[in-house]
């Protein structure tokens, strides 16, 4: 069923790799488009490196600020791979083996290479239920309002398949971009100003392009908002404003 009202995420991405810069995070953009398709607002991410105090803290502190948290990361055989413990102790609970996550791993490894590493990814922090994973088999879990996942990217995408039908969400964002050329964002700032005063139910962004010096410059200018309605109406004033102002646009 639909709100009205949207719910409010967090993303907590973990991994020492992502903050060294060794690996190129994915995951946030990814979540942040199928959050917005079910109009859930993302409000906030945090990044943490693999240390059980900062992802506690971290965690803590997102859990009570939003209806949703979802955490990338840290769900894997290694020494390094602390999510679940980290999770169990931000909610004050033990970690143990899951029996259907143990079930299904091992049936997804041969006799004699379940080994005490791949073991180690069956183990949930109790009270917790399990997110499947139909790319690898080891799952990610989640408790209470918080949905542990991993940092793979399309492992991570396709445990979100499983994720969806324990969402609540609300009425999707309408978005309008209108492309204007030859000027820039201090031509049309005044003029955005004022749109966003008429309608403050809206959001009016600005986004400068063209500073490679090869092409055509400009601003892509963003609607977003809730009513369609009001948002189409916008589109039409602000594009009317604009024009009348000589200035070309295109809406995209």
């Amino acid at each position: 069923m639909t709100d009205q009202a949207a719910p409010a995420a967090a993303v907590l991405i973990i991994g020492d790799e992502i903050l060294s810069g060794r690996t190129q995070d994915t995951n946030l953009n990814t979540i942040a488009r199928f959050l917005a398709s079910l109009g859930i607002d993302l409000l906030e991410a945090r990044t943490v490196g693999d240390r059980q105090d900062q992802i506690v803290g971290a965690l803590n502190a997102l859990r009570e600020a939003y209806d949703y948290v979802f955490t990338t990361g840290g769900i894997g055989p290694t020494h390094d791979d602390i999510t679940a413990d980290a999770v169990g102790a931000a909610f004050g609970v033990a970690v143990r083996e899951h029996p259907e996550a143990l079930a299904v791993l091992e049936r997804r490894y041969p006799p004699g290479e379940f080994n005490a590493a791949r073991r180690r990814m069956a183990r949930i922090p109790e009270g917790g239920t399990l997110i499947a994973n139909p790319v690898t088999d080891a799952p990610g879990f989640q408790i209470g309002n918080v949905f542990v996942m991993a940092g793979v990217p399309k492992i991570m995408e396709a445990m979100l398949q499983d994720v969806t039908p324990r969402l609540r969400t609300g009425a999707v964002i309408h978005v309008r971009n209108l492309k204007v050329t030859g000027v820039g964002e201090g031509a049309v700032a005044e003029v955005l100003r004022a749109a966003a005063v008429v309608r403050p139910g809206l959001s009016f962004g600005s986004y400068p392009f063209g500073f490679g010096g090869d092409g055509e410059v400009g601003t892509q200018l963003v609607i977003r908002g809730r009513d369609e309605a009001e948002v189409d109406l916008a589109e039409h004033d602000l594009s009317q404003e604009l024009r009348s102002m000589g200035i070309d646009i295109a809406v995209t």
